[in-house]
């Protein structure tokens, strides 16, 4: 890992892993501002309508998305998983600080979550799984069409040699 993940990551982690803690020690402010969010979303998905009854459980629940997450991404553990995690909490907890903010509060918001969101998306220098398994196939495909090709020229050959052994015997 380049010393520029390891200082950056646990910068950049801070936040959540301080916003996490403080959703998870006092749920009672996240739940008062999710209350409204929650009730919306619930008139939209019926299934989720047990999430607006309980406000407090989503915004502890959050926080320790928030708190184990950002942990995992400050020490390099999934960091992709844990960065993926991180924006979809942020966007969570924008729907309930958003209208309370100030602009520079606001602003700060949506810069941790496009910078949580490249995390996401940091491959750390190596190709992700999908890059790897699209290239395995090709390459997979290429030596099958190779090795069907030779298997092709060694049965022509065979042949050859057998009707010329065949031609030897009958005019013996």
């Amino acid at each position: 890992m380049s010393a520029i993940r390891v200082l950056a990551r646990p910068l950049l982690a801070s936040s959540f892993v301080y916003s996490g803690y403080e959703r998870l020690t006092k749920p009672q402010e996240t739940a008062d501002n999710l209350r409204g969010s929650l009730e919306k979303f619930a008139a939209k998905v019926p299934q989720v309508r047990s999430l607006a009854d309980r406000p407090e459980a989503v915004a502890r629940l959050l926080g320790g998305v928030q708190l184990v997450a950002g942990l995992f991404y400050a020490l390099g553990r999934c960091p992709r998983l844990s960065a993926a995690a991180l924006v979809v909490s942020s966007l969570v907890g924008a729907a309930d600080d958003y209208k309370d903010l100030s602009t520079t509060d606001k602003l700060k918001t949506v810069s941790l979550s496009g910078g949580v969101l490249l995390a996401a998306a940091d491959t750390n220098g190596a190709p992700s799984v999908a890059w790897r398994a699209q290239h395995l196939g090709r390459s997979a495909r290429k030596d099958l069409t190779k090795a069907g090709q030779k298997a092709s020229r060694t049965v022509r050959r065979s042949a050859k040699s057998a009707a010329k052994t065949a031609e030897g015997i009958l005019d013996h």
